[in-house]
């Protein structure tokens, strides 16, 4: 008899609680109907927010210095160095003649020459004048003057007096041999600039102005005729069109390179603004770029040309800034976040998003740091809905439960059952 009397209580209790649910579940603007599960809430949190470029690279040297040769006004010679060979600051590279100095020299020759004939001939006029000045003092009836010297001496012999003429005589001299002076001046100069043309014609040499290693020589003497490498590395990759409209030139770096333990950091030091190649309508157009890499003042490892690096271009940054996960923002017209209050509910509000990057939205306007926001905010059907969490049972506290009022006790036990 007590054995069906049990059954019987439990049936009843259970077509009860059926019933209850059901009323619950079918009353319209019931409760349960506006109560949410919530498994993934995040908070609001003070971050970081970096967008980056993430693209690959290669390490190459910083700078090529390309030497020049001018074949139409210099005589190439040799090269003194080989492809491959370290090079610095002045190390001599090639030999040339210069077809300028040549004429020079040879317009210098000349003109030495045609001043060493004036000396002569101002020597063989000079002693004419001796010559006619002794016969003077000895007879002068019986004087006999050379046609050139009686031309320059620009007085008339036969009406002028005999002191007349050695007067003249003595200053026709003197100016003689002041033009000897200056002529011989002349040729003293002449003589010290044509051995300084000899000197750099014997061995005219190009020097490196950096140091670096020797990466090309055109043995063709088309230019330029030699590059050096820098011993400076840097880092060379390739935009795509939509990474063009994001970068920068200054923009921070970051590079890792699998054989290095630490991470490379530098600035994008240029962007080419043609492509790589000719654009084209059938492939996505790439543009060239160049990045310094820097060295703080710490010795760095050495760096192998041609190493291929991981690298992100640091596009725009902030810090300190109020950021959720992407996935908590119902980005619609009015973009907007769900947050869940002390009260039980969850309470859109709507936001002003800034920076977008890893993951994480920048809040401008909208819920305090700490706030705490619903993910997948596109299940919430109505504002102000309530919420409901899973039981961390290890978080369950018999005192804590001991402050719920008998009320809110069946309450949340009902909501609990039926929403699972």
């Amino acid at each position: 008899m007590k054995g069906k009397w049990k059954i019987t209580a439990v049936s009843v209790a259970s077509i009860v609680l059926i019933t209850v649910n059901i009323y619950l579940i079918e009353k319209k603007e019931s409760k349960v109907e506006r109560t949410v599960f919530v498994e993934n809430w995040s908070k609001v949190k003070k971050d970081t927010i970096t967008d980056t470029i993430q693209t690959k690279a290669i390490v190459k040297p910083a700078e090529v210095h390309d030497i020049y040769f001018d074949a139409k006004k210099n005589d190439f010679r040799k090269f003194l160095v080989k492809e491959g060979d370290v090079v610095t600051a002045g190390t001599s590279l090639f030999e040339f003649t210069t077809t300028e100095l040549d004429a020079l020299k040879a317009d210098l020759s000349a003109e030495k020459t045609a001043a060493e004939g004036e000396i002569s001939g101002i020597d063989q006029y000079i002693a004419k004048l001796r010559a006619y000045q002794g016969n003077l003092d000895r007879d002068p009836d019986k004087a006999v003057i050379d046609d050139s010297v009686k031309q320059k001496l620009n007085i008339d012999i036969t009406t002028s007096s005999s002191d007349l003429i050695k007067s003249n005589i003595e200053q026709e001299m003197y100016k003689q041999e002041l033009e000897k002076s200056r002529l011989n001046e002349k040729v003293k100069m002449l003589s010290t600039q044509l051995s300084s043309i000899e000197t750099q014609t014997s061995a005219v040499e190009t020097t490196s102005e950096a140091d670096g290693i020797v990466k090309n020589i055109n043995k063709n003497l088309n230019n330029p005729i030699i590059s050096i490498a820098s011993a400076n590395m840097g880092i060379e990759g390739d935009f795509s069109e939509s990474e063009m409209k994001k970068a920068k030139v200054g923009m921070t770096i970051k590079a890792s390179v699998p054989d290095l333990k630490k991470e490379l950091k530098g600035k994008i030091s240029r962007i080419h603004s043609y492509p790589a190649e000719e654009p084209t309508l059938t492939k996505d157009n790439r543009f060239p770029f160049q990045a310094m890499i820097e060295t703080e003042g710490e010795e760095t490892e050495p760096l192998l040309v041609g190493s291929k690096v991981n690298l992100s271009v640091i596009t725009n940054e902030k810090a300190g800034v109020p950021s959720v996960p992407v996935g908590a923002v119902q980005q619609t017209k009015k973009p907007h976040v769900y947050k869940l209050t002390k009260k039980g509910y969850l309470d859109k509000q709507y936001v002003t998003l800034g920076l977008k990057a890893e993951g994480k939205q920048e809040l401008i306007k909208g819920p305090a740091v700490g706030d705490a926001i619903l993910m997948e905010p596109e299940n919430v059907m109505k504002n102000h809905s309530h919420f409901i969490t899973p039981v961390h049972f290890e978080q369950v506290k018999i005192k804590t439960y001991k402050t719920f009022t008998t009320r809110e006790k069946v309450r949340y036990l009902l909501l609990g059952v039926l929403e699972k």
